[in-house]
């Protein structure tokens, strides 16, 4: 007797991760000067107006950390708590 291989398709999607925020950073084009790091979009590009205006750099590298993770459909989009969550640093 031969063994088989059976194949299947299962949709999966992915979705970002609940236990962790978006983060927000930008770099100076002009100098290599750097925003603090912030979940809050709007205080990045504050930060990037005023250095804008003190120092006439107008080119900013954005930077949007996220992590997410893979969710086969039907289950619980909630990750096990073991291996998944990001590591710190």
């Amino acid at each position: 007797m031969r063994a088989r291989t059976l194949l299947r398709s299962i949709p999966h999607t992915i979705v970002p991760h609940p236990d962790t925020d978006v983060t927000y950073e930008a770099d100076c084009l002009g100098c290599g000067w750097s925003a603090e790091p912030s979940v809050n979009v709007a205080a990045v590009d504050v930060e990037c107006l005023n250095h804008a205006g003190k120092s006439n750099h107008r080119g900013f590298r954005r930077i949007v950390t996220g992590f997410a993770f893979v969710v086969r459909a039907g289950e619980d989009p909630v990750p096990p708590r073991a291996s998944t969550t990001p590591a710190d640093g």
